[in-house]
């Protein structure tokens, strides 16, 4: 049955049309402005949304291939950005399997598990959240300095390093995962092992795939805050092949020094595995929404 629509309704719906129009564009300006920056010839942030000569010298910078000077001179980049990139991806991929290995388990045993002490562990997390990490930077770098000593491997300027300070920061991980582990019903573990499943069984073959919507967005969270992340990585990180893209573009911005071109297409180039991994769990987080542990 066709649904008739009066003017005064017609038109609220055309000014929220608009209104979203509008929005969109607001939100995509920016963006389009970098675009623009990453085309034009010279490091210039000022300058019209449509460069009059596109060139692609910057992008020819961003990844490491050689090109040609205003002097006539080939130009070749001293600033590994794809190795950065590298670096970048594979840190935030790691710390997204680390947080989410630590904070399934963890919060499966605060969600499920009766134990002395559970309120007050609770309740630690969430003031954990409320701290920070920049507020610890002193604390983070004399940790791993010291650490170093004894386990090289976990000292400065080391991946590892990075890495294990990262995996301190899933309180609030554990929060969410906890909120949704609640509202899915014990009774579906209860048959499961009434089936002959063991906890770990029930917790790995029943529950784990029930909750996969929440696993994949706290994985996205930890993957995008890692990447994006600058003051710990700018403490415990120092030699260029073991920056990642975060702080090395540091670099591009410069005293006396702006390379805006530049810096705009490696901004850009940043964003691109953010954009894949959403495009690849994009259907994960739509085939896996639990329509409820109970029949009926």
């Amino acid at each position: 049955m066709a649904i008739v629509l009066d003017k005064s309704q017609r038109w609220r719906v055309l000014g929220a049309h608009v209104a979203l129009i509008v929005l969109c564009l607001i939100v995509i300006f920016p963006f389009l402005v970098i675009l623009s920056v990453s085309f034009r010839p010279g490091n210039f942030a000022t300058g019209s949304l449509i460069p009059d000569t596109i060139s692609l010298d910057h992008w020819r910078y961003a990844l490491g291939l050689p090109y040609q000077g205003a002097d006539g001179r080939m130009v070749v980049p001293e600033l590994p950005v794809l190795r950065w990139l590298w670096n970048s991806v594979k840190v935030a991929t790691l710390s997204g399997l680390i947080t989410l290995l630590l904070s399934t388990t963890g919060a499966y045993a605060l969600a499920r598990m009766k134990f002395s002490g559970r309120k007050q562990v609770l309740t630690g997390l969430m003031l954990m959240q409320m701290f920070p990490a920049v507020l610890a930077l002193v604390a983070i770098y004399a940790i791993f300095d010291r650490l170093g000593v004894a386990f090289p491997a976990f000292g400065i300027d080391s991946h590892w390093a990075l890495l294990l300070a990262y995996s301190g920061g899933i309180a609030m991980h554990i929060w969410t995962i906890k909120g949704y582990y609640d509202t899915i019903p014990f009774e579906v573990e209860e048959a499961a092992k009434v089936d002959g499943a063991t906890p770990w069984q029930a917790f790995r073959l029943v529950l784990l795939p029930m909750a996969v919507p929440i696993l994949v967005v706290v994985f996205l969270l930890s993957f995008i805050g890692t990447l994006i992340e600058y003051p710990v990585a700018s403490i415990l990180l120092n030699t260029d092949k073991q920056l990642t893209l975060a702080v090395g573009t540091k670099k591009f911005v410069a005293e006396h020094n702006f390379k805006w071109g530049d810096f705009a297409a490696v901004a850009i180039l940043s964003g691109l595995p953010i954009t894949v991994v959403f495009m690849l769990a994009q259907k994960w987080m739509i085939a896996g929404l639990t329509a409820g542990g109970i029949k009926g």
